[in-house]
């Protein structure tokens, strides 16, 4: 028989978890500790899978999250009641984004700007058209007003200095970038697999 206490906590953390997202289709928590850990405000972790994700406009499509210890206030406690996070904590895990969702996202608020940063910082232009993930490549699109057709150039991702690192493919062509990264994430592992950019890091949580 699941812990009450436990339990509660759980509803009250899953409240918590939806007031920062866009949006949240499945989810599913597990909490580690015990009711003793939990009397003395402390929560050893809590590991978290979650489907269709909106965070800050950008769309996720697979979120898996393990936590370290949490600190927790159990007299503002109630059923019901969205849980009272005081103290930062730390995160790890993954994250999955789909190519059409990822060119989605850059060509709209909030993230349009990232999008043009990537066109001129990597083919010299000052739009982005369009992206796409095909296997293991990353195609960008931008329209040449001397051109018909828009210009496209692919790329391959990997992580490096705790960012994402944009190569040309072209093994003629040495550009290479490092995507500006907010200093409380970090970036461990990059991949584009099966339409998808993987993401692997951990990150500094403020509430």
């Amino acid at each position: 028989m699941a812990d009450p206490l436990m339990t509660l906590l759980a509803g009250a953390l899953k409240l918590w978890i939806r007031s920062r997202c866009d949006r949240l289709g499945s989810l599913e928590l597990t909490l580690h500790g015990s009711a003793f850990t939990l009397m003395r405000g402390q929560l050893q972790g809590v590991t978290l899978m979650a489907r269709d994700v909106g965070f800050k406009g950008l769309p996720l499509q697979h979120v898996q999250l393990r936590s370290g210890s949490i600190t927790v206030d159990l007299n503002v406690l109630s059923p019901g009641q969205m849980l009272s996070l005081q103290h930062p904590f730390q995160i790890e895990g993954e994250v999955s984004i789909s190519g059409s969702a990822l060119n989605d996202a850059l060509l709209a608020e909030p993230w349009r700007w990232l999008g043009d940063w990537l066109a001129e910082q990597l083919m010299g232009l000052t739009t982005l058209g369009g992206l796409s993930i095909q296997n293991d490549v990353m195609a960008l699109q931008s329209s040449v007003v001397a051109h018909r057709e828009p210009v496209s150039r692919c790329f391959r991702i990997d992580a490096l200095g705790n960012t994402l690192r944009f190569r040309s493919q072209d093994s003629a062509d040495d550009a290479s970038i490092l995507l500006p990264m907010d200093p409380g994430i970090k970036i461990t592992d990059a991949s584009l697999q099966g339409g998808q950019l993987h993401i692997q890091g951990c990150a500094d949580v403020t509430p």
